[in-house]
């Protein structure tokens, strides 16, 4: 027995429906779309907060640690040279350091960082020399400023060189070209490398043994890389140590105390 043939008219119910599934469909999505949205306006808000707890820890833990930055420099002060071994010793500083770089580097005698107040609007780095055959100034420093737009940009002194002593022109790549190039302050890699990196710990870079008396520049790589990383892993087992020290020190403490006060009997002992 032949079906009678579906006309137009019995196709357009199902039509529809189709129709109706697909507008609640991209309803439903637009919907889910707008959740995300507020959803991650929320993240980024508590992301916001994050950053403005975390700013205050940072000024509060940068006013702690002044007193001990302050010690260590009375303490560089008494080391020769320290200042341009640690730039030499330095993987990145050192490519920037001609002969005449490192021989006007002889008359530093320290180098300071100093964050702004609220640290996230820039920071100044100070570098002191003794009377030396190349300049007049006694110090030369740079400033990183970030205004309310977040627009970075960086002013510098000007080095008043003496007749015939400008290093800047008697070289296209020279350290002291730096204090004059305000192009990119947002990508400074040495501004951040003098801040992030050897301002922290200059000890590590200081102790960097000499390799230049090697034959052989690859040889004298590899070796340099193998004392490298010899240093990095006995700092770190010294680091270890040190906590391991510790925190067998406040265990000891914490039983001491509880036998003090009567709390900890023999059988409880950890040991």
């Amino acid at each position: 027995q032949l079906k009678p043939r579906r006309g137009p008219v019995d196709e357009e119910p199902a039509l529809q429906c189709l129709i109706a599934a697909e507008e609640t469909s991209e309803k439903e999505q637009q919907e889910a779309i707008e959740h995300i949205d507020e959803v991650q306006n929320e993240i980024d808000r508590l992301k916001e907060q994050a950053s403005e707890e975390i700013l205050e820890v940072e000024q509060k833990c940068n006013k702690l640690r002044q007193p001990f930055f302050q010690k260590r420099l009375e303490l560089i002060a008494q080391i020769p040279n320290f200042g341009v071994t640690t730039f030499v010793n330095h993987p990145q500083v050192s490519t920037l350091l001609g002969e005449e770089d490192e021989e006007a580097l002889h008359y530093l005698t320290r180098v300071e960082v100093t964050e702004f107040e609220d640290t996230k609007s820039g920071y100044r780095i100070d570098f002191y020399f003794d009377e030396n055959p190349y300049f007049e100034n006694k110090v030369l420093s740079k400033e990183f400023h970030l205004n309310e737009s977040g627009n970075p940009s960086s002013k510098s002194t000007e080095i008043k060189w003496k007749s015939r002593k400008d290093l800047t022109k008697r070289s296209t790549q020279t350290f002291f070209t730096w204090f004059t190039d305000h192009s990119d302050a947002g990508a400074d890699e040495l501004g951040e490398v003098i801040k992030a990196d050897i301002w922290p710990n200059p000890l590590q870079y200081y102790l960097v043994p000499d390799m230049d008396d090697e034959e052989g520049e690859e040889d004298d790589d590899d070796e340099r890389k193998k004392d490298w990383k010899m240093l990095m892993n006995k700092g770190m087992r010294l680091k270890v140590k040190k906590m391991k020290m510790m925190m067998r020190g406040r265990k000891e403490r914490k039983v001491k105390e509880k036998m003090a006060n009567g709390t900890l009997m023999d059988s409880n002992l950890p040991f």
